[in-house]
């Protein structure tokens, strides 16, 4: 089960938006995001463009700290929602870059032109990240902690399918 604080966290963000009185509205912001993952992680990508886009996207997450909102009610506030849908897309979007900028090879829909083989040998695993709240980086100035855990091989039951190699 999870702690009451995950409640009050949740609580918080979503107050912390509805009072919100900054400068930048959230339609501002989320065209700057898109256009940011536009120039910096688009289809084929470079170790250029992707370390550029990491920092140009810790500084669009910033602009979280700046929006304004008008409607401060708890009832259809699509001002709120708004803002609240592009939280979550900017947390997306952030380890998108920020995992797209530690995979040097490519794979799927993940083109390096700096890497343009697929690197079983050194990427065959998941890539796991998480994002820090936009006013709490890391002492290093990020806000995107990425590890990685294996890919499973096996099924869970060779009876009903074989495993098969990559």
């Amino acid at each position: 089960p999870l702690s009451n604080s995950v409640t009050d966290e949740a609580i918080a963000n979503l107050d912390q938006f509805r009072h919100a009185n900054g400068t930048l509205q959230t339609s501002d912001v989320r065209l700057r995001m898109q256009k940011i993952m536009q120039d910096h992680a688009a289809v084929f990508r470079t170790q250029d463009s992707l370390a550029q886009g990491c920092e140009k996207m810790n500084e669009c997450y910033k602009l979280l700290n700046d929006i304004k909102i008008a409607d401060r009610s708890l009832v259809w506030n699509t001002d709120l929602i708004e803002t609240m849908e592009l939280q979550n897309l900017m947390m997306n979007a952030m380890i998108t870059m920020q995992s797209a900028e530690r995979r040097k090879e490519s794979r799927g829909a993940h083109a390096r032109e700096d890497f343009q083989e697929r690197d079983d040998e050194n990427w065959m695993k998941h890539t796991l990240g998480w994002v820090r709240r936009h006013d709490q980086p890391s002492t290093t100035g990020g806000f995107v902690d990425i590890d990685y855990r294996p890919v499973i091989s096996e099924t869970l039951s060779n009876a009903e399918q074989t495993p098969f190699p990559p």
